[in-house]
């Protein structure tokens, strides 16, 4: 990890600029993961397309994502960092412009899917060039800088995307990335150009990577349509549902017996590993999953506007910035497995505070859940990130990052596409149980001697339904969510003790 040599022409102002560089381009991937949730409902509205088709738009980016992230290592032996880092930049900013020119679902979703291809090398490749350029002294407090901005990423996202949404247009959202992507491009070829990693002849696993992209992207797709097509009951969804199924057992088998895996699989033959980056993607999925429905439930059901749903939302960023720094400084004194324990608990009892939320709720009702939420995410995060690259060997770092990456971005697509079903689905059935109850007759006539039209109090009977069902769902989807962050907290016991304050090297079976 610390093979440093020092960079010819990069010092001083020279090698803070290039820093700076690198962290910007991480925290303009990192915010357009959040930008999009709080413009979901004014996407959805402009392309005429439901709630959860507009979930399509982040869960499409973050599994093409998922798709390229274990390719970083192969990509930048065989063309070097800096030059894929750069093709990253510029491609990322290409889609980003077809995203804000799109005029269709479809059309957005597929250039959510270039963002997310050339957007998923960005994030490990800012990583790995950090690390090259500062002497070891100094690579720490380049590290945090580069968390820094991963940290206030979802802070600014909501409240960016909201504000750009009901003053400009959702277009705008990623129209921003053009002076970003391209200032940050010609940055770093001009600042790391002698930075340039060497380049080798490397096979690609060819059948590997056809396979995770036939799996993947079936699992994806089944996720999507399944509430649209009635699930299981759809001989489509069961096509796709045993693609998927049959798909990830061919590539296991695949990546077990390839020289070159794309994915090296034989990494989970390590338990504290294994248990850790299972706990994370469980949490990670159930966090994913609320911080998608919440703007939504919001704007949809509260009339927020998309500006104060992402104040709301950002409100959970400023704990998760006081936080980071103090667990990382915890996770070198105490078992790592209690702390992220203690954050997933914590996130499973916030996510229960909001099981209860009304239609009647304020903001300080819905703000104070966030608030601790943040608090709680460093907790998790980053003594599970610790102890599952601590569990492997020095040589297996760059894979099992990748693999850990790889599998906490899948669970978040996963996990929002299963929590906006479930809220869609138990929608649908809680409206039909209250209308079903409700005497609409004498509340019509009540409503008609107030002063109502008779259409006037049907519109309003409707409308209070409609808003009464997706508040009771979507407190049925946070009970669920509840119980995922408890069952992750509880696993990682299963995880062997770590050694205080070892961030990688050591391995435990």
């Amino acid at each position: 990890m610390n093979n440093y040599a020092p960079i010819p022409n990069l010092t001083g102002g020279r090698l803070l600029l290039a820093a700076f560089v690198l962290a910007f381009a991480n925290f303009m991937v990192v915010l357009d993961m959040t930008i999009a949730n709080v413009s979901v409902p004014h996407i959805t509205g402009s392309l005429a397309v439901s709630a959860s088709q507009g979930t399509w738009v982040i869960t499409s980016y973050a599994v093409a994502e998922a798709i390229c992230v274990p390719l970083t290592g192969w990509l930048a032996g065989r063309f070097g960092t800096v030059r894929i880092f750069v093709i990253s930049l510029f491609g990322f900013t290409l889609f980003s412009v077809l995203c804000g020119l799109s005029t269709s679902l479809e059309m957005l979703v597929f250039c959510r899917i270039g963002q997310g291809l050339f957007g998923g090398p960005i994030m490990p490749l800012s990583q790995t060039l950090l690390m090259r350029i500062f002497p070891p002294e100094k690579q720490s407090q380049a590290m945090g800088m580069w968390a820094m901005t991963t940290v206030v990423g979802p802070i600014l996202g909501p409240i960016l995307g909201g504000t750009i949404s009901d003053n400009w247009s959702w277009h705008w959202i990623f129209f921003i990335n053009i002076p970003v992507g391209i200032g940050c491009a010609l940055a770093a070829m001009r600042l790391l150009k002698s930075a340039e990693t060497a380049t080798n002849t490397l096979k690609i696993d060819m059948g590997g990577l056809l396979l995770l992209i036939l799996w993947i992207g079936a699992l994806q797709l089944m996720l999507d349509l399944g509430h649209e097509y009635d699930w299981f009951n759809h001989p489509f969804i069961v096509i796709l549902a045993m693609i998927a199924l049959i798909g990830l057992i061919v590539f296991t088998i695949w990546e077990l017996t390839e020289r070159h895996p794309v994915v090296n699989i034989q990494i989970f033959k390590y338990r504290g590993f294994t248990i850790s980056v299972l706990a994370l993607a469980f949490g990670f999925g159930a966090f994913f999953g609320s911080i998608v429905m919440i703007p939504q439930w919001l704007q949809v059901n509260l009339g927020y506007t998309a500006t104060w749903a992402g104040y709301l939302t950002a409100t959970m960023g400023f704990g998760s910035l006081l936080m980071s720094p103090i667990v990382a400084k915890l996770a070198t004194k105490y078992d790592q497995r209690a702390l992220a324990s203690f954050g997933l608990c914590l996130l499973g009892g916030v996510t229960l505070m909001r099981a209860f939320w009304t239609t009647e709720a304020d903001f300080m009702a819905l703000a104070l859940p966030q608030i601790l939420q943040g608090f709680a995410v460093p907790f998790f995060f980053i003594p599970l990130s610790n102890m599952a690259l601590a569990s492997v060997l020095p040589q297996e770092m760059a894979s099992a990052a990748g693999l850990m990456n790889f599998l906490r971005t899948m669970a978040g697509a996963i996990g929002a596409s299963i929590a906006v079903t479930i809220w869609d689905d138990h929608g649908k059935v809680a409206r039909s149980e209250m209308a079903g109850s409700l005497h609409m007759d004498e509340v019509q006539n009540i409503l008609t001697q107030r002063g109502m039209s008779p259409e006037s109090s049907l519109g309003y009977i409707s409308s209070l339904v409609d808003k009464e069902a997706s508040t009771l769902s979507a407190n049925h989807v946070f009970l669920i969510l509840a119980l995922v962050f408890i069952f992750a907290a509880l696993i990682i016991w299963l995880c062997p003790k770590p050694k205080n304050g070892v961030t990688g090297g050591g391995h435990a079976h």
